[in-house]
């Protein structure tokens, strides 16, 4: 399968492939090495696991950066390790800790996106003399005849991280190469296989990097721990149904953990960081037709004048559904659902498309 026809740019292009160390990013290495671009690869240290002192898991870790490097030396193309733990910290962990302070679940992947991959990471290309990065993500970039940069969802519909990506602008895109996008994660591993790269069976990791064993309450107590105040568990109706001992520890959708024993199940419903308190509800009472968000980002760079129809979804895993998107000129826009969608969360995402195209996104609200 080729490579899209965005990637198709001079061979004496250089190119700094973000590589984590997994087989995605290896893989769009190799694809840009055998098209002839003068290929860095460059893995971005993040955080220190503190278990290890290494420096982390996956795409943080040192393991990542010594597989990376091993990638590199196999393809024949130069290596490096930069240091973004001060970045990541300030932009990803520090929102981390604060979004579950105001009650709301934040998205760490896709905030390291923004602020971190396309942001931080495209400003430091050129002290190699790269003039474009490139990235291991399940997505597509390509043009309309108008000369608009597109966005488009992975090949691959179970691997698509276009969910993710939202936020990036014009100017990003123009400069963002995503080789595997239009491949499915089977043909990945098979070129890996047949490439004999280090990392063909290397396992994907789906935690969150920088949380150890995914233990996000854990994490929190350590990093914050006045964020765990005891508080009220309350039903629709107000009444008191026990206690808690911290908003943070709670998420909208969770039933498990709860610590309390009901005739039928219960639901995070709503967070009250002024109430200091955790609202449950039934299951019928988690779904939610109608989304209010915040701070939305159109692909285009352009924000529509007009509602529009489109698929949408509230969380990556979600299956989604056809909506009308109602976008307000304060930045803010409203999604009605035609059928209601599990547990709409503060904090997180709401995505549209057209076909397989990105419209754009904002934070639930």
């Amino acid at each position: 399968m080729a490579i899209e026809s965005a990637v198709r740019l001079s061979g004496l292009t250089r190119v700094l492939v973000a590589m984590s160390g997994g087989v995605d990013s290896s893989v769009a290495a190799a694809l840009l090495k055998e098209q002839g671009f003068d290929v860095v690869g460059v893995t971005m240290r993040l955080y220190d696991d503190e278990r290890t002192g290494e420096g982390g898991r996956g795409c943080c870790g040192f393991s990542g950066s010594r597989d990376a490097a091993r990638v590199a030396a196999r393809l024949g193309f130069p290596h490096y390790t930069w240091d973004f733990r001060k970045e990541f910290g300030r932009m990803v962990i520090d929102d981390f800790c604060a979004e579950y302070g105001r009650g709301r679940t934040p998205n760490p992947c896709l905030r390291c996106n923004e602020q971190v991959k396309f942001t931080e990471l495209l400003a430091r290309a050129a002290q190699l003399g790269a003039e474009r990065i490139a990235t291991g993500h399940y997505a597509r970039i390509d043009r309309d005849p108008a000369g608009v940069w597109q966005l488009r969802r992975g090949v691959d519909a179970g691997k698509d991280q276009s969910y993710f990506l939202y936020a990036m602008t014009q100017e990003q895109l123009s400069r963002v190469l995503m080789p595997v996008g239009g491949y499915t994660k089977t043909e990945v591993r098979a070129l890996a296989r047949k490439l004999e790269l280090p990392v063909a069976e290397k396992p994907e990791s789906q935690d969150i990097c920088f949380v150890p064993e995914n233990d996000y309450g854990a994490f929190l107590r350590k990093q914050r721990p006045e964020l765990f105040r005891p508080g009220p568990v309350l039903d629709m109706a107000g009444r008191v149904l026990g206690q808690h001992e911290g908003i943070a520890g709670f998420t909208i959708g969770q039933r498990r953990g709860l610590g309390l024993a009901f005739g039928e199940r219960r639901y995070v419903i709503r967070l009250d960081p002024e109430k200091n308190a955790v609202v449950l509800g039934t299951e019928k009472e988690a779904y939610g037709r109608v989304v209010e968000a915040g701070s939305a980002r159109w692909v285009s760079g352009k924000a529509p004048v007009e509602p529009l129809r489109a698929q949408a979804k509230v969380r990556y895993q979600g299956k989604g559904g056809k909506a009308l998107v109602e976008p307000r000129p304060d930045g803010r826009v409203r999604v009605t659902f035609d059928e209601p969608q599990w547990a709409p969360t503060p904090g997180q995402a709401v995505v549209f498309w057209q076909d397989d195209c990105v419209l754009g996104g904002a934070t639930i609200a």
